[in-house]
């Protein structure tokens, strides 16, 4: 289940850390094709900054699996 506590909420330096299987520049090359992959779901921007919510990107990770699609 998806909340949306600011707990959930990280930085692409920081979910690069918390999660290392995923690295920052893999982050911003998903992020910059957020439109055509879906990541956009997973993102929220505030000005120039970019948040990305934990509990949705493993959601995001579940669907792009479960479709056969990679990133």
């Amino acid at each position: 289940m998806q909340q949306n506590t600011l707990e959930n909420y990280f930085t692409v330096k920081q979910f690069s850390e918390k999660f290392p299987f995923v690295s920052q520049s893999s982050l911003r090359w998903i992020i910059f094709n957020a439109e055509k992959n879906g990541f956009n779901k997973v993102i929220k921007r505030i000005g120039a900054k970019i948040l990305l919510n934990a509990d949705a990107f493993e959601i995001w990770l579940k669907e792009i699996n479960s479709e056969g699609k990679g990133a």
